[in-house]
């Protein structure tokens, strides 16, 4: 499943669900959690059941309220036939395979990072790894659950224990061998901060991104798509050992290359075709 863009669309919003699905995201996220009031979600449930009923030309997860809420069972009715779920307030492995239990095949995008608890978790992914598609952080619950007034500075950039937290998600990730995937950009308007926070995040090791708006889409994909000389040098550097299979270290354009080259070349190839990543856990 390619997942660069990953787009949230508010579950008692049927009328965007449609709009959501043409912006090009490579999924859209109907949501039953944050962004519906408690009075809505009722509303909400009935109309993700009934988008859900039907095909559609995009991947459809539905974000699910925490485990431990009382909404629990009626949004996993509701999402019947999602292709994913998203998974809020995840503690680590644990709370996965309790969810995995309870929606048997369904893969699972956990929100790994909105508590204290779950910081010290991230690293508990791996355990779990086939039941998920990926994992995910984000940057709001954390800041009120630990009394801080905000996780960005004026400039938005992140102040040092969000900054933290978003390596070790990252880390996580990539431990698990699943697709890591950056939080959402909340200034929707700011397009071109967006933009060099997306390609932040791809040259960071990020594999794809949150979106709030169907505006941020294209730009988000632009980012986390290889460019065609990024997949030009890559292939050269596949070539180059694939001609010198003993060699361990080799120059190429005057430069040394070796096997952290490789493997970096393979991923890049990997995703500008849209194939699952290859990791070190393969």
């Amino acid at each position: 499943m390619r997942l660069r863009s990953l787009l949230f669309v508010p579950g008692d919003r049927p009328e965007r669900f449609a709009k959501a699905a043409q912006s090009g995201a490579d999924a859209i996220i109907l949501d039953l959690e944050d962004s519906v009031a408690p009075a809505a979600k009722p509303r909400a449930r009935e109309a993700v059941a009934d988008y859900l009923s039907a095909p559609a030309d995009v991947a459809r997860f539905v974000r699910i309220n925490p485990m431990d809420s009382p909404y629990l069972e009626a949004d996993l009715a509701a999402a019947h036939g999602a292709d994913g779920l998203v998974l809020p307030k995840a503690l680590g492995a644990a709370t996965v395979r309790s969810l995995a239990a309870l929606a048997p095949g369904v893969p699972i995008l956990p929100i790994a990072t909105e508590t204290p608890q779950a910081v010290f978790g991230l690293g508990t992914y791996g355990e779990v790894a086939e039941h998920l598609c990926g994992l995910t952080w984000g940057a709001e619950d954390l800041p009120a659950a630990i009394g801080a007034m905000g996780s960005r500075r004026p400039d938005g950039s992140y102040t040092a224990p969000f900054e933290m937290v978003r390596s070790m998600a990252l880390f996580g990730a990539h431990a698990a061998g699943v697709a890591a995937i950056e939080t959402v950009y909340p200034a929707i308007r700011d397009l071109d901060g967006l933009a060099a926070y997306a390609a932040r995040g791809a040259f960071d090791g990020f594999t794809g991104m949150m979106a709030l708006h169907p505006d941020q889409v294209p730009i988000i994909n632009a980012a986390f798509t290889p460019s065609a000389q990024q997949v030009e040098q890559a292939r050269a550097i596949v070539a180059a050992f694939a001609q010198a299979p003993g060699a361990g270290v080799l120059i190429l354009d005057g430069k040394m290359i070796d096997a952290p080259h490789l493997a970096q070349a393979r991923n890049i190839i990997a995703r500008a075709e849209g194939a699952a990543l290859p990791t070190g856990r393969d």
